[in-house]
C-alpha cells in the first residue's frame, strides 16, 4: 500500500481533517510533526509558501490546503468514497466545507478555541476574555446555519458520512473543550448528537490530539 506523509502540527484541526479521512480510507501513512514555531521556516516553507499546514506528500507530489487534499485522497483512494454520488447531496457537501473554512473557522474556532485551549496549553497564555465575547455573535450564526444544514440528516451529505463531516468535526470537537460549547449548542442539538456519532467513529478515536502527539514521538 503507498504511503501517504503527513506534515502538520499535533492538535490542528485542519491537520486532523487529513488524518481522518486517511483512517476512514484505510490508509497507510505517515505523521511528520512540524513545530509551530518553526512554520515559516525551512523545510516546511518550500511545502506550504504560506506558511499552514497541514501538507500531504505523495510519492512526491507535495500538496497543501485541507480542501484539496481531502478531495485528492477520495480520488486516489476511491474504494471507500467520501463524496456523495447525487450531485445536490455533494453540493451541500461542498457548501458545509466552505461554511467550514470561511466562518467556522475564520473568527470562531480561531479566537474561542486559540485563547481557551491552544495559548493557554501551549503558550501560557492567558484568554482574551473580550475577544472571545467578540467572537461569540458570530458563533452563534455560524452554528444556527450548521444546524440548518444538518437538520434530520445522520450526516452533512446525507445517510453516509462525507468529507464534510472529516472537515467540520475536528472543528467542533475542538470547540466542544470550551465552556462556550454549551451556549452555543444550546438549540443546536442536532449538531450535538453529529458530533457523538462522529467521535464514535475509529477514525477519530485514532486522531486526538493525544494520539497524534504520540504519532510525532514515534516518527
Amino acid at each position: 500500500m503507498s504511503e501517504f506523509i503527513v506534515h502538520s502540527v499535533p492538535g490542528s484541526p485542519f491537520g486532523r481533517s487529513v488524518l481522518v479521512t486517511l483512517e476512514e480510507k484505510a490508509a497507510g501513512y505517515r505523521f511528520a510533526a512540524v513545530a509551530p514555531g518553526t512554520l515559516k521556516a525551512e523545510p516546511h516553507i518550500s511545502r506550504h509558501p504560506f506558511g499552514r499546514v497541514p501538507v500531504l506528500e505523495h510519492r512526491g507530489f507535495m500538496l497543501y490546503e485541507t480542501q484539496a487534499i481531502l478531495r485528492y485522497l477520495d480520488r486516489v483512494l476511491p474504494d471507500r468514497p467520501l463524496t456523495p454520488a447525487d450531485p445536490k447531496a455533494a453540493a451541500r457537501m461542498d457548501q458545509a466545507m466552505n461554511v467550514n473554512d470561511w466562518y467556522l473557522f475564520q473568527g470562531v474556532n480561531n479566537v474561542i478555541s486559540f485563547h481557551r485551549v491552544v495559548g493557554p496549553r501551549l503558550m501560557g497564555l492567558a484568554p482574551d476574555e473580550a475577544a472571545i465575547a467578540a467572537a461569540m455573535p458570530k458563533a452563534h450564526m455560524v452554528f444556527d446555519e450548521l444546524a440548518r444544514l444538518l437538520g434530520e440528516q445522520a450526516y452533512f451529505g446525507g445517510a453516509a458520512v462525507s468529507l464534510a463531516d472529516m472537515l467540520i468535526a475536528p472543528q467542533l470537537d475542538f470547540l466542544a473543550v470550551t465552556p462556550e460549547w454549551t451556549a452555543l449548542t444550546a438549540r443546536t442539538s442536532n449538531l450535538v448528537a453529529w458530533l457523538d456519532r462522529m467521535n464514535a467513529r475509529p477514525s477519530l478515536k485514532a486522531t486526538t490530539w493525544e494520539q497524534v502527539s504520540e504519532m510525532a514521538k514515534a516518527a
